[in-house]
């Protein structure tokens, strides 16, 4: 998905003759704590809110413009550099804007999280385990193999460094919710499972011995 795909309609912008309220005024309209400043449909950068609060509210932005950060992307490069954007300048929106600086839109932080979630298999339904291990040992083949030793399949796989541990994980998706059995493997062939989030297999049994235990006593 290309930034340019997921721009929203309803976020406004402000020019140089806006004052500070009226900036403010729209931020908490939108629920954002920044907006950008274009002219002419030129990008001429993004004002915070928190500069906003420190200045004179019948002032125009064109007396803050020094304060305007020029971070954007550009439309036509995928949208996990809008993310990045978004964690590393800590965004409520990411402006977008084309070869020549001219100003396309602004993609809100929720439609990102939305896209992410997509793309990292988080909307699909079944379970995930995440395995600590050292990087020269992830073998995606080997993983694979033994997920689908237990009659399943991996949907989504992402590995990540934890810097403030120096840790390597991989996060799993797996396409069914029952993943005792497949933990168990994990664990039989020495693997670290750090964390893993599905229904067990043995609270489904009792479930099912309960049932069967009701209907038992309702004949």
């Amino acid at each position: 998905m290309l930034n340019k795909n997921l721009i929203s309609a309803t976020i406004p912008t402000l020019n140089l003759n806006d004052t500070v309220i009226q900036a403010l005024d729209l931020m908490s309209e939108f629920h954002v704590v920044q907006l950008p400043v274009v002219t002419n449909d030129k990008y001429l950068g993004l004002v915070f809110e928190e500069d906003l609060m420190n200045s004179d509210e019948r002032a125009t932005l064109q007396t803050l413009d020094a304060h305007f950060s020029k971070v954007a992307v550009h439309a036509n490069t995928h949208f996990i550099e809008a993310v990045q954007i978004l964690n590393d300048y800590n965004l409520s929106l990411v402006p977008v804007v084309d070869k020549e600086n001219e100003f396309v839109g602004s993609i809100a932080a929720i439609d990102l999280l939305k896209e992410l979630g997509k793309t990292t298999g988080a909307s699909e339904p079944g379970g995930l385990i995440v395995l600590e291990m050292e990087q020269r040992n992830f073998s995606f083949s080997e993983l694979s193999k033994l997920v689908e030793t237990n009659d399943a399949q991996i949907t989504q796989l992402n590995s990540y460094w934890d810097n403030s541990t120096s840790s390597f994980f991989v996060a799993i998706k797996i396409n069914k919710f029952e993943i005792s059995d497949i933990v168990a493997t994990f664990q039989r062939y020495d693997y670290n499972v750090k964390y893993y989030f599905g229904e067990e297999l043995y609270e489904n049994e009792l479930r099912s011995n309960y049932d069967h235990l009701m209907n038992y006593l309702n004949i």
